[in-house]
């Protein structure tokens, strides 16, 4: 299934939604796809005291208990993808340099990066959504991540 997607229109609404995931204030129903890449390309591109890959996990889990959610072995935060998507976001961002954020991100957006399924060209449904993958990061099964130059 291809899914467009729902592109940003300014910089502001972009630094809108990472601020208030960050602060556990943005609604549920506003913590889609394109809400995850773009708190995750804002954070790499203008919050340098966050390391996404050693703060996100947490900032993701206290979202998601902030707004109801569980995360457990089986629900909620997920480390594979996780670390995943941001090697995925700081690759698709390294080739928009010097554009706008709400350029680089709706670039992001509509790269193979920014599909819903760019984890499954690498791992089988199978290993990616198991428990093992969802608790700690694996490595892929398929085909071996691309370097982050690429």
């Amino acid at each position: 299934m291809d899914h467009k997607p729902r592109l940003f229109g300014d910089d502001a609404t972009i630094r809108s939604i990472g601020e208030r995931m960050i602060a556990c204030a943005l609604p549920k129903p506003e913590w889609t796809h394109e809400a995850h890449l773009s708190t995750c390309a804002w954070i790499i591109l203008e919050r340098p005291d966050i390391t996404p890959e050693r703060d996100l996990p947490r900032l993701i889990r206290r979202y998601n208990e902030s707004v109801g959610g569980v995360n457990s072995d089986s629900e909620g935060y997920h480390e594979t993808i996780t670390q995943v998507m941001i090697r995925a976001v700081r690759a698709a961002l390294a080739r928009n340099e010097g554009r706008a954020l709400v350029e680089r991100v709706n670039a992001l957006l509509e790269a193979p990066e920014g599909r819903r399924d760019w984890p499954l060209r690498f791992y089988s449904r199978e290993l990616l959504f198991s428990k093992e993958a969802r608790l700690r990061r694996v490595e892929p099964d398929r085909v071996r991540l691309p370097s982050l130059a690429a």
